[in-house]
């Protein structure tokens, strides 16, 4: 698996095979079929879970009319999103990436945008700031932003991207678990609930071993073969254990495989009804913590998992970048005009180049297995998570390599790329560990006298992360609620 962002793969330029092989340059980036639909797979089974959590996140919220989305009408629309918009990625793009509704815009959106409005209005946010972020993409901004970031972040991004997906396996297992606030500790987590316990723990363990022995062997689809064979492990110890409880996905197969889809909440959404309940100033900050928060998590996500793959090309540059992060935008839209809330590209595609993906076909499998997900989810989503998790622990070790290209003997590089890699899985976030390893940046040249040799851009988009860090005094400041 290549995993350097700084050497761009040089491979033969062999003769493709068939018009579908040339279209997505299959041989050509040195990919199979094979690998491709392996790949497509896995990146489905890591980021399944969004069927079930983001209904529950949004379905348990309250408008502040006191109104809620149905979860069932959530599914539907979740699942169709991530699947046309995942279709388009492959198809746009023709990069293993794919979209879904975003984890933490989801939340954004219940706790701190639907309390103050309607769920239409809310929902008309989210298309607001989809089409502002298409606006960025075609004056060409979001591009430049991420053509001016030096290498060496570049590098911290993936690496940081790397250690919070490896967290992400071990606290949606439950290996990791939050201390409660009654506990009379000041350690945050801990193993387990205390130690590890439970048939749900020994499949993610085992899972662990098995992938990660895998990997070690070469074996081709190694990722995709430890998730199906765990699952199959979880279904039968569901059946014949007692289990309490598997968290979010339980591994029981389904009475009914077939759920019909209701397409109810498409098209629920007023573009400017926000403004009749708030101030033009409040909007501007929501749609604003909005945008950056998409804006960084789909760079840091697009950079980490093409570098991943060796797709950069000599400059360290994306291909296809002005379409994919126009799609992104388009996505977002799509996000809030089905109610399902703002799509956007999902770091767990990284399961998918793992397993060998490195072009946009993956996608259509991704994204077909989205869509029978819209009849088939109550088979679909039988995945646990502690049999799916253990694909993104092994990502992470795979995407840590990558730090071993990093300039640790300069300081002025090496500590904003420490922040950046750090602050990701620490805060649980991408955007703050990248507007932690920009701010240190420009500060730390600044404070050299190395101003000149800092991108404007990157000086705005600092000044933009010092906002978005200073948000909540700046409301106080402003009087804004």
């Amino acid at each position: 698996m290549q995993s350097s962002p700084t050497r761009p793969v040089h491979r033969p330029r062999l003769k493709s095979v068939g018009p579908v092989d040339r279209f997505f340059r299959v041989t050509e980036r040195g990919s199979t079929f094979n690998r491709e639909i392996r790949g497509g797979f896995a990146t489905f089974f890591t980021m399944a879970y969004i069927l079930v959590l983001n209904p529950i996140i949004l379905g348990g919220a309250k408008d502040k009319f006191g109104e809620q989305l149905d979860p069932v009408q959530l599914a539907t629309a979740t699942a169709l999103v991530a699947a046309v918009m995942t279709v388009i990625m492959g198809v746009g793009g023709n990069l293993p990436v794919a979209l879904a509704a975003g984890m933490g815009l989801n939340a954004i959106v219940a706790v701190q945008v639907a309390p103050l409005m309607s769920w239409d209005d809310a929902m008309g946010i989210i298309v607001l700031e989809g089409l502002l972020i298409c606006v960025l993409v075609m004056t060409g901004l979001r591009e430049a932003v991420m053509h001016a970031i030096p290498q060496p972040l570049k590098q911290a991004i993936s690496v940081g991207i790397g250690l919070f997906i490896a967290f992400i396996g071990f606290v949606d297992a439950g290996f990791v678990t939050r201390i409660p606030d009654d506990a009379k500790t000041t350690v945050p987590v801990q193993l387990g609930t205390g130690n590890l316990v439970g048939w749900p723990m020994f499949v993610f363990c085992v899972g662990v071993f098995v992938t990660i022995m895998l990997l070690c062997r070469k074996v081709k689809g190694a990722i995709l073969i430890s998730i199906v064979l765990m699952t199959v492990v979880a279904v039968v110890i569901n059946e014949y254990a007692e289990v309490k409880s598997w968290g979010l996905i339980s591994p029981a197969l389904p009475e009914k495989p077939v759920a019909p889809p209701d397409f109810g909440l498409l098209g629920e959404f007023d573009l400017l009804g926000a403004f009749g309940h708030i101030s033009v100033l409040t909007v501007v900050l929501l749609v604003f913590t909005l945008i950056l928060s998409d804006f960084f998590d789909t760079m840091g996500t697009v950079v980490g998992v093409t570098s991943e793959a060796g797709l950069l090309d000599e400059r360290g540059q994306v291909p296809n970048l002005g379409r994919v992060l126009l799609i992104d935008g388009a996505a977002a839209v799509a996000g809030g005009a089905s109610s399902s809330s703002s799509a956007t590209a999902y770091i767990e595609s990284a399961a998918g180049v793992g397993e060998g993906a490195r072009t946009g076909f993956a996608n259509l499998v991704t994204g077909g297995l989205f869509g029978l997900a819209l009849f088939l989810t109550p088979v679909l989503t039988i995945v646990p998570l502690q049999a799916a998790s253990p694909a993104l622990v092994a990502v992470g070790f795979l995407m840590m390599t990558q730090v071993k290209h990093i300039d640790w003997d300069r300081y002025e590089v090496a500590v904003p790329a420490f922040l950046a890699i750090t602050v990701m899985p620490f805060t649980y976030s991408i955007t703050n560990g990248i507007g932690a390893g920009f701010l240190a940046f420009v500060v730390i040249k600044a404070w050299l006298g190395k101003v000149r040799e800092v991108h404007w851009l990157l000086w705005g988009t600092a000044l933009l992360f010092l906002v978005y860090f200073a948000i909540d005094p700046l409301k106080q400041l402003l009087g804004v609620k």
